[in-house]
């Protein structure tokens, strides 16, 4: 456990429904959940100490979902490391894990009914990895019906996720408050992700780019909109070993990219490849002539 890591009780590790109804029925409110993949890392360390800060409760589930990887994306290699996991769940103030496979999650197979996520769901990361947001909309509807959370952590480094998670907790009335937690970054700059460890030595260092150029244009924000979007793109185009998907400046409440006019908030997000590692990351600007 780390110096600054909370005393707590002994985790509790679930794997089965009946297991986490047990564990969740002697869990004094508010239950705040922080939903992962596994290979935990200091971003998701973060997501616990802020739910311990805000929730009487902290329950973390640790589910490699299968419904939001595509055929050629990294589900098999994706990295599994559930006894670090469970450490680091344990160290910074979890009470409760749910570690479940897929036959609990989906006991009946591919589920037949998905959550759709709609117009938002195509854009950026959707056009990117179609039905993506599909298969994490509808994982975590179930997950927040089984632990029955009052709120739910989700990082901002994933925008869009936490932009759709909060539309469809509004949509469809699912009574949980959705809370949003900066992106945590590595000493150089690079947003956390479990991803990085697939980086080699070589490969880390072009990952910075992506952090580079959302700083350039983050500085150009007083300039207007193309500014930023020129600023941002010179550094990419500077580092031709990171393959770029897209870099974009939207409007943050619905992810319509911002006409030259726009004054006020935007998030300019961008998706590259480095080596064989797919990275995003993004930085909320405010954009316009006189703006700090």
């Amino acid at each position: 456990m780390s110096p600054s890591a909370p005393e707590s009780a002994a985790l509790v590790v679930t794997r089965t429904r009946t297991e986490l109804a047990a564990a969740r029925a002697g869990l004094t409110g508010p239950v705040a959940v922080v939903m992962t993949m596994g290979a935990l890392h200091a971003g998701h360390a973060e997501l616990i100490r802020e739910a311990r800060r805000r929730a009487a409760s902290v329950l973390v589930t640790i589910f490699l979902n299968p419904l939001q990887f595509g055929p050629n994306e990294d589900l098999a290699r994706y990295p599994r490391t559930l006894d670090d996991d469970l450490a680091l769940a344990a160290g910074h103030g979890a009470d409760v894990v749910f570690a479940p496979g897929p036959d609990v999650v989906y006991p009946d197979g591919d589920p037949g009914v998905r959550i759709a996520a709609g117009p938002l769901g195509q854009v950026l990361e959707g056009a990117s990895r179609p039905g993506h947001f599909d298969g994490v909309l509808t994982v975590v509807a179930k997950l927040l019906h089984l632990t029955r959370a009052d709120l739910a952590f989700f990082g901002q480094k994933d925008a869009q996720q936490l932009l759709l998670v909060r539309r469809m907790v509004r949509d469809l009335d699912l009574g949980v408050e959705v809370v949003a937690v900066p992106t945590v970054r590595e000493d150089d700059g690079l947003a956390m992700s479990s991803r990085n460890r697939y980086l080699t030595p070589f490969d880390r260092e072009v990952a910075l780019v992506l952090q580079r150029a959302l700083e350039a244009g983050r500085r150009a924000a007083s300039e207007g909109p193309s500014a930023v979007r020129r600023a941002a793109r010179d550094v990419l185009v500077a580092e031709p070993a990171a393959r770029v998907d897209y870099l974009a400046l939207v409007d943050p409440h619905d992810l319509a990219d911002v006409p030259e006019h726009h004054h006020g908030e935007a998030l300019l997000a961008v998706a590259a490849r480095v080596g064989s590692t797919r990275l995003i990351d993004n930085v909320p600007l405010v954009v316009g002539r006189g703006v700090d």
